[in-house]
This record gives C-alpha cells, sequence and structure tokens, in this order.
C-alpha cells in the first residue's frame, strides 16, 4: 500500500501512549451500535484522566448519548453509517470500495491480530473501526496504530463527513484523529479525492470475509436494520469491555 503519510511513525504532537490508548479505547467504545449493553462506565471511569482537548468531544458526545432516546439513537446509528458511503466504519472500503485489493486489505487486517495472537471467526469485520481501535488499545497498540496510520485518510473523510452532517459521532472520531500525526498535502488530496469521487465500485462479493448487510446498505440507502459488527473478545484492562 502506498504511504499516505511522510512521517509514518511519528506520534502526534503531545499525545502520550498511554493517553493515545486510552482515546482508543474509549472510541472503540462509543463508535460501537447504541445498545443497553454499552460500557459507558468505562467512559466515566477513563474519561477523568484524558487532556481537555481529547475529553470534551467524548463528553459532548456521551451528554447526546445519555439524554437521547436509545431508539432515535439506534436508528441515527444506521442512517449515518450503514447508508452513506462517505461514512462507512470498514477502514478499507474507503481506499478500495467494493474491489479484489480490498479482499487483500482486508486479509492483511486479520494476518496482523493473528500476529498478536488473536483470531477473529468468519463473520467478523477485522477492518470496522470499532474491532481495530480496541485492538490498538488493548492489544498490540503498535500495530494497531499502524493499522490507522495506512488508513488515515479515510479516518479524515470520516471525520470531515461526520462533521458536515452535525453528527454527534463526529465527536468521537475527532479524538481519535487527534492522536496521529496530520495528514500532509499528498493525503489531504487523497482525501479531496475520495470526497469527490468515492470509492472504488468495482462489485466482486465480500462474502468470505464476513460483511453480511453491508454491500446491501451501500446499494439500498433505506435503513433496514441494525448489521451485527461481530466485534471480537480482544482482551481489555481492568474495566474494560467484558470486564
Amino acid at each position: 500500500m502506498a504511504p499516505l503519510l511522510r512521517s509514518r511513525n511519528r506520534p502526534s504532537a503531545g499525545v502520550e501512549e498511554a493517553t493515545a490508548r486510552a482515546t482508543w479505547q474509549l472510541a472503540s467504545l462509543l463508535v460501537d451500535y447504541p445498545d443497553d449493553g454499552q460500557r459507558l462506565d468505562v467512559v466515566d471511569a477513563v474519561l477523568p484522566g484524558l487532556p481537555r482537548e481529547l475529553a470534551e468531544p467524548f463528553a459532548r458526545f456521551l451528554a447526546h448519548r445519555r439524554t437521547a432516546p436509545l431508539n432515535r439513537l439506534q436508528e441515527e446509528y444506521v442512517e449515518t453509517f450503514d447508508t452513506r458511503r462517505r461514512c462507512a466504519l470498514f477502514l478499507t472500503y474507503f481506499l478500495h470500495g467494493d474491489t479484489r485489493k480490498r479482499g487483500m486489505a482486508l486479509l492483511r487486517f486479520k494476518q496482523t491480530y493473528q500476529a498478536a495472537g488473536l483470531e477473529l471467526g468468519d463473520q467478523e469485520l477485522p477492518d470496522h473501526l470499532a474491532v481495530v481501535l480496541e485492538f490498538a488499545a488493548t492489544a498490540d497498540p503498535v500495530a494497531g496504530r499502524q493499522l490507522l496510520l495506512d488508513h488515515r485518510a479515510g479516518l479524515e473523510l470520516l471525520r470531515l463527513s461526520l462533521t458536515e452532517l452535525g453528527s454527534p459521532w463526529a465527536d468521537v472520531v475527532a479524538p481519535v484523529c487527534a492522536t496521529l500525526p496530520a495528514l500532509d498535502g499528498e493525503g489531504m488530496e487523497l482525501v479531496r479525492r475520495l470526497a469527490a469521487e468515492g470509492p472504488p465500485e468495482e462489485e466482486v462479493g465480500m462474502t468470505p470475509y464476513g460483511t453480511p448487510g453491508f454491500d446491501a446498505a451501500l446499494t439500498d440507502p433505506r435503513p433496514s436494520g441494525t448489521v451485527d459488527l461481530g466485534l471480537p473478545g480482544f482482551p481489555a484492562p481492568a474495566g474494560g469491555r467484558g470486564a
């Protein structure tokens, strides 16, 4: 994959690894499909330890999450992420769309998880943002951060699209982007091109990589229900997911 950043391994100024991992953990929880099992208590516990510029967006989203009716939140989630091409939560989709190249990119995600001793089932989605962030936060921050950097342009397009929509989930994605180096001119040009042209559209069928419901959502703009994210049970720190 062609590099998107000239300084791929340079950390974002002022963001230490522990802070980045805490940010990724909270974003992983909050970008997941909202239901009664969402671990908001973990967010409450971790949020006070974050710098203000990272904590404030999360706090705004958390206030919205707790005051909006759950059924409305779920409808907003489906409408935002399952029917809008520029708001996909599947990172490989931005660069590869439904093409053969996406299959290879998804395989690389699975191989990265396997190298860390983690195995995803056939129906789990290795490039879903919640899965990648959980992996980066709790399993292998170096490899996880590299996956985020490799798809930095897609993350930026997601952030810009959510902001343009006025979506509350913009406050979840923005802190993630803040933990990564800013895109250079080449990267921003890629973002502009993706925004204007969209992902590639070669239809090849992604069934072997566990994308039930996702391809249909791209062709049918009407929300017809939720998509099973198939999140893996990654090891979590004390108080984390599954505690």
